[in-house]
């Protein structure tokens, strides 16, 4: 029976929705694999092309990419494990350090007759509780990473079907003759958001590790790792991976320390994320604040840690669906910032 009710058929969708919604969350042991799979194999496409581009055959390339994949995986596994474990050895060292430094600040406070409650401070300013956030992502993304073999094996099959994959999507859309445009206009959209986020995130990452190294600032290899992976994260993310560092600078150095460290990731995510991105991009692809927090929220529940790592990847994947369609863009204007609605079509 058709329905020609528009208000049927939103009812209609929202129940499916509700329904795929809740199998994903009841699967949530097997789709996270998968969702991470999937994001790993098309960050790693580009190179899969340019090897084929150079007549490289395909199972040498995936070969080597999955190789490449497990070294820099258990290297920074070993490392950030052992950073972890010396952060979480030296944590109440930096209590005391920084209850030294508080107690400091509120002396010269109330020698100025500005009086303020100590215990608060000191109890707000837990370093224990301003890095569970950091140490608690980390530690999740390495209790997901226990399946590497099912991820790995995962990723193998996907890059080789990678190529097979629009045509059976037009397949099985019933357009063989290949007119659906959209189709191929959303893969593309997708591939390229994906693996220029990811080489934006690493040299974000990079570039803040040397930055912390020069500084000399305790554990920087886990906060450049925690800012490579929070930079898929925009404005959120950049604000949550600065604060266990430049705390950690707080403590060991004083203000200044602190203040240099939080300058230098102002410098690299306004010009990673104001500068490089866009220009790599050739387009505005941005959600808007309000946006970004509810996907955290959402693909945080719905995945856990992965979904909140991938919220803004998944949320870019609906909102270059809905743009493909023209029945459905005014939505994706809904999910877009300011800056975007106002760019011409």
């Amino acid at each position: 029976m058709e329905l020609k009710s528009p208000t049927a058929k939103a009812l209609i969708v929202l129940a499916c929705l509700v329904v795929v919604l809740a199998g994903i969350k009841a699967a949530s042991a097997i789709m996270v694999p998968f969702f991470l799979s999937g994001f790993i194999a098309i960050a790693c496409s580009p190179l899969i092309n340019w090897a084929s581009r150079h007549h490289v055959p395909k199972w040498l390339s995936i070969s080597l990419v999955i190789v490449m994949i497990v070294v820099i995986g258990f290297l920074l596994a070993g490392l950030v494990g052992q950073s972890l474990a010396d952060f979480r050895q030296n944590l109440p060292q930096y209590r005391s350090q920084l209850d030294n430094e508080f107690n400091w600040v509120i002396d010269k406070l109330a020698a100025m007759n500005i009086h303020v409650d100590r215990e608060l401070i000191t109890s707000q300013l837990d370093p224990g509780l301003a890095m569970s956030l950091a140490t608690n992502f980390i530690s999740g993304m390495g209790g997901v990473l226990s399946n590497l073999f099912l991820i790995l094996l995962t990723v193998i099959f996907m890059l080789f079907e990678a190529s097979s994959i629009p045509v059976r999507l037009h397949t099985a859309l019933a357009d063989p003759d290949m007119k659906m445009q959209y189709i191929d206009r959303f893969i593309r959209s997708v591939n390229s958001y994906l693996a220029i986020k990811t080489v934006v995130s690493l040299a974000t990452g990079l570039i803040i590790g040397i930055w912390l190294y020069v500084m000399q600032v305790d554990h920087f290899l886990l906060w450049a790792v925690l800012a490579f992976m929070l930079n898929f994260i925009p404005n959120i993310g950049s604000i949550i991976a600065a604060l266990p560092a430049v705390l950690i600078a707080f403590v060991q150095y004083g203000f200044a320390s602190a203040g240099l460290a939080a300058l230098g990731f102002v410098l690299v995510n306004t010009i990673m994320g104001n500068l490089i991105e866009p220009r790599l991009m050739g387009r505005g692809m941005g959600l808007s604040t309000l946006v970004v927090f509810l996907s955290l929220i959402f693909w945080g529940w719905l995945l856990g840690t992965v979904g909140m790592l991938l919220s803004v990847p998944l949320t870019m994947v609906v909102k270059i669906a809905l743009e493909s369609r023209s029945e459905s863009r005014w939505l994706a204007i809904l999910l877009s910032s300011a800056s975007e609605k106002k760019a011409p079509a």
